[in-house]
């Protein structure tokens, strides 16, 4: 028995060391197999890169904010003690002076609460490219969501092939995977010329997008990485590098050459029409009067570039136009693209840029994703806006081109809100969002809400609906069984009946396409199994033609809305009132760069565009003031900013008034202010020092230059006295007598001079206003120092009160008279004319009739007009 123990033992034994021994092999095995602690680490930290969120707020610092708000309740305080000081205290020797002057006081003071108080959330943003690549990947088979990119042109002789050429380049050289980015191209003019250089861009980007991609270059438009000043070999280390740049820049230079002999052939239109290169008139000969053309370049079938990859898409669009249609411009031209992309591509996210608008941040597109497709944040976004930056400023910017206070105090106060609005330009749409849907997390809206709309409460259908992702998984699942023949109606049971009322409701809504009504359906984008791709283009020319629209929503509750010639707030401020809310991205790089005009007059003209617009829908139904109050999901400091963007305009009558007041008073003698107590004096001190205070705190906590307000302050009460009285005006006689307002194109720079646009002088009647104020106080001045010197001292005093007034006028309008100046400092001569004979007139007048005063005194035994005269 002990020696079978024993035996036993030592087998036990011997399995026992076996085991060490195979275990012991296994773990060498492994641990050789295993990558290296690094590369575990690195594992490990993407791992937790994927569950991290993809973007986070940067509150602004409590030290800077909690002053602000402080300053600011104390100057609405001090707003109230000082109007109830100027009400209660009458002039009654310049009773009319007084009662304009406070008028104009108590507007001022209500246009700044709404300025202001849309400001009292601010907030930054950081976002985490790295964390989106790790939780969805980077390349072929990345999870990252489509991108449809949108350009838009009219006119090719005023918005140059080359920069809508080097936009679309810029596009097609995103950081992005190939097959998730497609460019559509509108063409709303049906220019050849567009056609013809698209063709010539499409071949080159052969040649840019691999050389963009292969050594990182940035920005990704040859116009503007050629052009630039700077370390071109700095981190670079390829060796080939400078050759392959300095041939890139040769093929560049020999493309430019090839867009320019289009430019120039197409100066001259032939009597019998352009001719394309088959020998077939081209289809868009008038373009008031064409069929729809839709031509793809590049794309899974396309041509790939000198590389042999893919490239993306790029797709030619130029809407059919007729006449007796109403074809709403840019709004429609925008819609036009929407629904073709839907048919060809249907990318969830959409990007819209100007032609003008370039590429400038090669990951702005991933940038945007980090919002949109972060669980936790993009649910209920519906776009994520940019701020628009510009090139060729003049180093003064002398007209606030770059309009800094907006885009960097104003916006950032929206983002804490409910989100910026929408400017135009730069902007990333979730698709379904411009498709009328309210966002996933609220439930929908019933149809006598501001968004209702058929497809979702058809009365018909009996059924209750509460949460978007069910309405679209039953409409989708009835649609698919839902293609009946109207005319066959009586022939179907009740059923089926049910059936076709609720494709009867999608096409009331979005168009007779059934393609396009299911691609409508598809959260996550992609074209519909059902479509058959051979007639896909087909489908295609069939949204776009010119009564496709009739009937149907688009314009009024989806889509880019129509009503304003700024159909940008307009689409905005409906996305808003169904509860969705939009991100304000500011990447360290700007993700696009833009053109602006610098000149006076052109700038002017682009001001008067943007106030006629906030004047249309103050005058419309979609006006602010009411609308948009049945679902309660407008917050009530956004509708401050929404209100604020369509009154402003109005600010322009009560500015004109002020702005005259000092040269009346100099010229009458009176004031509009009587002489002040110590009560009086300290409001009106407290006053002073907050506004000064408001404006120290608010360029603290933004971080933008004294230089860029001041800009924005002279620039405002230039364009209040010119540009948007006239909008106002117009905007009435639009809504009284049915006169619309054809606005042209603003052409794009084209001075080879540094910043020679600056200084071109164009003649227009929005020029009059503010020169005749100018000329009027200047006159004041004159007039008023003339009557001290021969009233006395006691005149002194007094005095420098009125001319302190005068001089706030001229200071704020010196840009435009440097405007008017040009280069070599000389003005046309209607324009002189013109101001100094109503300065003039106006001058006589007052003084003669007088009609704010009594009888003036006499001075010294002399009368004041006397002096005057």
């Amino acid at each position: 028995m002990a020696t079978r123990a024993l035996k036993r033992t030592r087998v036990e034994s011997w399995k026992e060391k076996k085991n060490e021994k195979k275990a012991s092999a296994k773990k060498a095995a492994a641990k050789a197999q295993a990558p290296p602690v690094e590369e575990q680490i690195m594992d490990e930290k993407d791992l937790t890169d994927a569950y991290e969120p993809l973007s986070r707020i940067i509150p602004i610092s409590k030290n800077k904010l909690t002053p602000y708000r402080a300053v600011i309740i104390m100057r609405l305080i001090v707003l109230g003690l000082f109007f109830h000081y100027r009400i209660t205290n009458p002039v009654y020797s310049a009773f009319g002076l007084w009662m304009t002057s406070v008028i104009c006081e108590i507007w001022f003071g209500f246009s700044w609460i709404l300025d202001q108080f849309p400001k009292w959330c601010p907030i930054n943003r950081e976002t985490y490219v790295d964390r989106l690549i790790a939780r969805y990947g980077d390349g072929d088979d990345s999870g990252l969501a489509p991108v449809d990119f949108f350009v838009s042109t009219v006119d090719p002789l005023k918005e140059p092939p080359l920069i809508t050429a080097n936009t679309v380049l810029s596009i097609l050289a995103v950081d992005y995977p190939v097959e998730k980015i497609s460019c559509y191209v509108s063409d709303d003019g049906s220019a050849m010329l567009t056609f013809e250089s698209l063709a010539e861009t499409a071949e080159f980007a052969r040649k840019w997008v691999p050389f963009c991609k292969k050594y990182a270059i940035e920005p990704r438009t040859p116009e503007f990485y050629f052009s630039q000043k700077i370390d071109y070999l700095k981190d670079k280390i390829h060796p080939s590098f400078v050759k392959e740049r300095r041939a890139m820049k040769r093929d560049y230079e020999e493309y430019k050459v090839r867009i320019n002999a289009l430019v120039a052939k197409a100066q001259k239109t032939p009597e019998e029409g352009w001719i394309m290169q088959d020998g077939t008139p081209w289809p868009g000969n008038n373009p008031r009067d064409h069929p729809g053309m839709i031509q793809v370049f590049l794309g899974e079938t396309g041509a790939r570039d000198f590389d042999g990859n893919e490239l993306p898409r790029l797709v030619y669009v130029s809407r059919e136009k007729r006449p007796g249609y109403q074809h709403h411009k840019k709004a429609g031209a925008m819609n036009a693209l929407v629904r073709v992309s839907a048919v060809l591509t249907n990318a969830p996210y959409i990007l819209n840029l100007d032609c003008d608008h370039y590429v400038n941040n090669s990951k702005a597109v991933r940038e945007a994703m980090c919002f949109m497709m972060d669980p936790t944040v993009g649910r209920d976004v519906c776009y994520v806006q940019f701020p628009q930056r510009f090139d060729g400023i003049d180093r003064s910017d002398r007209y606030a081109n770059r309009n800094v206070v907006f885009f960097d105090v104003n916006m950032k106060g929206l983002d804490g809100i409910q989100g910026p609005v929408y400017v135009g330009t730069g902007c990333c749409f979730f698709r379904q969002a411009l498709y009328g849907y309210g966002p996933p997390s609220l439930p929908a809206l019933p149809k006598s809400s501001i968004c209702s709309w058929c497809c979702c409460c058809c009365p018909k259908k009996k059924v209750e609906r509460s949460e978007r992702e069910i309405n679209r998984d039953s409409r989708r699942e009835d649609l698919e069984s839902a293609i009946f023949n109207l005319r066959e109606i009586d022939n179907y049971d009740e059923y089926e009946r049910s059936m076709l009322i609720s494709q009867m409701s999608f096409e009331k809504t979005f168009g007779l396409s059934s393609v396009f009504i299911e691609s409508t359906l598809m959260e996550n984008g992609g074209v519909p199994e059902s479509a058959n791709p051979s007639t896909l283009i087909k489908e295609a020319i069939h949204v776009i033609s010119c009564g496709y629209e009739e009937k149907t929503e688009w314009g009024k509750e989806i889509g880019w809305i129509y009503g304003s010639v700024t159909e940008d707030i307009l689409t905005g401020f409906k996305m808003h009132c169904r509860g969705w809310r939009s991100i304000y991205c500011m990447p360290v790089r700007p993700a696009f760069k833009g053109s602006a005009p610098i000149n006076l007059s052109d700038r002017l003209h682009q001001v008067l565009r943007w106030a006629l617009g906030s004047v249309e829908i103050f005058l419309s139904r979609h006006c602010p003031l009411w609308y948009g109050y049945g679902g309660g999901r407008l917050k009530w400091l956004q509708r401050l900013s929404y209100i604020n963007t369509i009154v402003y305009p109005f600010t322009s009558l009560p500015l004109i008034a002020y702005c005259c007041l000092p040269a009346i008073c100099l010229l009458t003698g009176k004031f509009i202010i009587p002489t002040l107590s110590n009560a009086a004096t300290i409001w009106f001190l407290g006053l002073f020092m907050s506004i000064i205070l408001t404006s120290v705190l608010e360029l603290r906590w933004s971080g933008i230059g004294i230089e860029d307000w001041w800009r924005n302050e002279q620039f405002w009460v230039i364009g209040g006295v010119s540009a948007h009285l006239f909008a106002v005006f117009q905007g009435i006689l639009k809504m009284i007598a049915g006169l619309d307002t054809n606005f042209t194109v603003t052409a794009k720079a084209t001075d080879d001079t540094e910043f020679g646009e600056l200084y071109v002088f164009k003649w227009t009647t929005v020029l009059i206003p503010p020169t005749t104020i100018l000329v009027l106080n200047l006159v004041g001045v004159v007039a008023g120092f003339s009557d001290a010197l021969n009233s006395g001292y006691e005149s002194w005093g007094p005095l420098f009160g009125k001319v302190f007034f005068a001089m706030w006028v001229i200071m704020h309008l010196y840009p435009f008279l440097k405007g008017l100046m040009g280069r070599q400092n000389r003005t046309p001569t209607i324009v002189v004319l013109w101001s100094v004979l109503l300065a003039s007139v106006f001058s006589l007048l007052w003084v003669k009739i007088d009609p704010f005063v009594g009888g003036t005194e006499p001075v010294n035994g002399t009368n004041c007009n006397t002096v005057i005269c």
